[in-house]
């Protein structure tokens, strides 16, 4: 147990050191335009230019060196699981007979289409996941069925959402 913790602190303090050269490229005006398209991805770039006070072409600039540094990662729609049928959202906290099998039990959650987050963790689970299902029944077929049929799985908890009370983005605020 504390080796599979000792390798997940060293994972973590690598990611760390990478993010904090980062966070040392992004200035003030790269911190207001996160802010902005963080609340509307679709906000035309020529009015995040005039809450800026910059230019488009500066806008663009900026968030295309943000894309290339993986600050920015993505954009799009979100869309509601439960209009579509998905009704139960859990997390699962999966133990691994050894935590260094998580990157060949990545690839087995990834076949799964109803898994849509994954996580290496600390604490009492090797991994958490959170996954949709129509219902309880269908949760139980991915749960017996697939998730627990992984090679390395040796138990998992499962907590059930009831509701999601509220979900934002990450707090982007300028740094002293």
């Amino acid at each position: 147990m504390c080796r599979n913790a000792g390798l997940r602190l060293r994972f973590a303090a690598h990611r760390s050191a990478n993010s904090r050269k980062i966070m040392e490229k992004i200035d003030k005006l790269d911190r207001k335009i996160l802010g902005i398209i963080s609340q509307n991805a679709r906000i035309p770039f020529k009015d995040v230019a005039e809450l800026c006070g910059v230019s488009r072409a500066a806008i663009h600039q900026r968030v295309q060196k943000m894309v290339e540094m993986k600050v920015i990662v993505g954009s799009g729609y979100h869309i509601n699981p439960k209009i579509l049928g998905f009704n139960t959202c859990t997390y699962i906290g999966v133990k691994l007979e050894r935590g260094s099998m998580y990157k060949d039990v990545v690839p087995e959650f990834e076949k799964i289409p109803e898994v849509v987050e994954c996580h290496f963790t600390t604490g009492p689970y090797t991994m958490l996941i959170k996954l949709y299902a129509r219902d309880n029944e269908h949760f139980m077929e991915l749960l017996n069925g697939r998730i627990q049929e992984i090679n390395g799985v040796i138990s998992t908890e499962t907590l059930i959402s009831l509701r999601q009370s509220f979900k934002r983005a990450i707090p982007v605020v300028a740094q002293a």
